[in-house]
C-alpha cells in the first residue's frame, strides 16, 4: 500500500501490450483501492469530526450545519466534474503512453479550473444569506448556516486544487500519496476544528474554519507533488513553451459537463430532499443529517473502488486493449458490491453506536439509527452504481449514465421520498432512498454487463 513500484510494473503491463492474468489484475485492483478507501474514508472524516463536534453544541447547532449540508456538497462535486474532465484525458494519454500530451493537459486543466472556481465562490458568496430560508430553515439556525456555507464557499479555489491535483495523480496511478494527504488533512482537521470551536469558541463557523485551513494545506502539498514531483506529470520535464489547445478544453466539457449537470441536479435532489425532511422538525433535520454523515463511512469503499476502476478503464481505453477494459470493469464491480454489503452489515448492527459518536440526544440517536437500518439493505446495488458508474468515467462515457443517475434520483426517490413522508416521517423518506439505490444499482449493472458502453468506444477507436 505504501509503495508504488508494484502497482507502476503492472501498469506499465497495460501499457506496454503485455498480457495479464487475473491474478495480477486482482492484485492490481487491490494495490490501487486500499489506499484510494484509505483517502476516501478520511475525506469524509472530516465531515464527521465537523458533525461531531458541532453536535455536541446542541441541536440547533446540528440543525444549522445540516441545513446547508447538501449545498456545500454541491460546491465540491462541481469541482469534481471539472476536474475528471480533464483527468480522464490524462489517463487515456497515459495508457497511450504519450506523456507529453498528457502534461500538456494538466496545464488546461489548472488554469481553467482555478477560473471555474473563482466564479463558483462568488456564486456562493452571493446566495449565503438568504440560502438557509430558501431550504425551509427558521431564523434561530439560519444565521450559522448562511456563516458556515459563507466560509465553505470562500474555500472552492483550495478543494479545486485539492480535486484536480488528487485526480491527476490517480490517473498516473498514484494512489499512495492522495490518500497520505488524506489522512494529513484529517488530523489537521481535528487540531483546527479544536482550536476554532472550543478555544475560540466560535462554534458552527469554527468548523467551517478548520476545514478551510485543512483544504488549504492538503490542496498546496499534492499540487507540489502532482507539478513538481511526479514522474509521469512534473510539469518542469516540458522544454517546449506551453501552447493553448482548445480541443483540451473542448473534450473536458465533453466529459465534465455531463458530470458537472449531474452533480447540479443530483445535488439540487438532495437540497429537495431536505426541504422535504425540514418540516418534520429540527430533530429530523438533525438526525437525517447524522444518519447521511454515519452513511457516507460505509460507501466511500465503494468510491475507492470506483477510482481504481476509472484509473484501469481509463489507461486500458487509452492503451487500446478493450478486452482487458472489460475485465477491471467485471471484477471492480463486484468487488466492490461484496465490500459494501460487508459494510452494510457492520452499518445494520451497530448503527446507534455510530449515530450516539455524533450527537448525544437520544431522541435524535434512536432516529438516526432506525434510518441507517433501513438503507443498510442497499449497499451492495449503491455500490454497483458508483463502480459502474466509475468504469463509465473512465471510458469516457458520461451523458448517459449521469441521465441514468438523474432519472433513477428525480423519478424515484424523491417521488417516493414526498409520498412517505407524510405518513412515516423520516422513516420514509429513508426507505424511499432504500428503494432507489436497489433500482439505480440495478439499471447499472444492466448497462455494464450487456456491455454496450465497450462496443460503443471499440467503434470509436475504430
Amino acid at each position: 500500500m505504501f509503495s508504488n513500484q508494484k502497482s507502476e510494473i503492472l501498469l506499465a503491463n497495460i501499457r506496454e501490450g503485455r498480457p495479464m492474468s487475473r491474478k495480477e489484475k486482482l492484485n492490481l485492483i487491490i494495490e490501487l483501492s486500499i489506499p484510494s478507501i484509505l483517502a476516501q474514508i478520511t475525506t469524509v472524516m472530516m465531515f464527521f469530526i465537523d458533525a461531531s463536534m458541532v453536535g455536541h453544541l446542541g441541536t440547533n447547532a446540528s440543525a444549522s450545519i445540516g441545513l446547508v449540508e447538501s449545498s456545500t456538497w454541491l460546491l465540491g462535486s462541481m469541482t469534481s466534474a471539472a476536474s475528471m474532465g480533464f483527468s480522464v484525458q490524462v489517463a487515456h494519454f497515459i495508457g497511450a503512453n504519450d506523456f507529453v500530451k498528457a502534461r500538456q493537459v494538466f496545464r488546461h486543466g489548472l488554469i481553467c479550473t482555478l477560473i471555474l472556481s473563482l466564479v463558483i465562490a462568488l456564486i456562493g458568496v452571493s446566495i449565503y444569506q438568504p440560502l438557509p430560508y430558501w431550504l425551509g430553515g427558521t431564523p434561530d439556525i439560519a444565521h450559522d448556516a448562511s456563516l458556515y456555507f459563507l466560509v465553505i464557499a470562500l474555500s472552492l479555489p483550495f478543494i479545486q486544487l485539492s480535486s484536480l491535483s488528487n485526480a491527476m495523480l490517480k490517473s498516473s496511478g498514484d494512489m499512495r500519496f492522495p490518500s497520505l494527504i488524506s489522512v494529513g488533512m484529517c488530523i489537521l482537521d481535528i487540531i483546527f476544528n479544536y482550536f476554532f470551536i472550543y478555544i475560540l469558541h466560535f462554534g458552527v463557523v469554527g468548523a467551517a474554519f478548520g476545514t478551510t485551513l485543512a483544504y488549504a494545506v492538503g490542496s498546496m502539498t499534492s499540487a507540489y507533488v502532482a507539478i513538481a514531483t511526479n514522474k509521469i506529470l512534473a510539469l518542469g520535464q516540458d522544454k517546449e513553451p506551453f501552447v493553448w489547445m482548445s480541443n483540451y478544453v473542448v473534450n473536458a466539457v465533453k466529459i465534465g459537463a455531463p458530470m458537472a449537470a449531474q452533480s447540479l441536479l443530483m445535488s439540487g435532489a438532495q437540497i429537495v430532499s431536505t426541504i422535504i425532511v425540514a418540516p418534520l422538525g429540527k430533530v429530523s433535520i438533525a438526525a437525517n443529517t447524522f444518519a447521511i454523515t454515519a452513511e457516507s463511512l460505509c460507501y466511500m469503499p465503494g468510491y475507492g473502488i470506483g477510482d481504481a476502476a476509472t484509473t484501469l478503464v481509463g489507461q486500458s481505453v487509452g492503451a487500446g486493449r478493450f478486452d482487458i477494459s472489460k475485465s477491471f470493469a467485471h471484477m471492480t464491480i463486484f468487488l466492490g458490491m461484496g465490500v459494501m454489503a460487508f459494510m452494510g452489515l457492520l452499518m445494520f448492527i451497530f448503527a446507534p453506536e455510530m449515530i450516539g459518536l455524533l450527537t448525544p440526544v437520544e431522541e435524535i440517536r434512536m432516529l438516526g439509527a432506525q434510518s441507517l437500518r433501513i438503507e443498510a439493505f442497499a449497499e451492495p446495488f449503491f455500490a454497483a452504481s458508483i463502480v459502474a458508474y466509475s468504469v463509465c468515467v473512465g471510458a469516457g462515457d458520461t451523458m448517459k449514465p449521469a441521465m441514468m443517475n438523474l432519472f433513477s434520483m428525480w423519478g424515484v426517490r424523491l417521488t417516493l421520498a414526498a409520498l412517505l413522508a407524510s405518513t412515516y416521517g423520516l422513516p420514509g423518506v429513508w426507505t424511499a432512498m432504500a428503494i432507489e439505490l436497489t433500482f439505480r444499482g440495478s439499471i447499472f449493472l444492466y448497462r455494464i454487463f450487456n456491455g454496450k458502453w465497450l462496443w460503443a468506444l471499440q467503434k470509436e477507436k475504430g
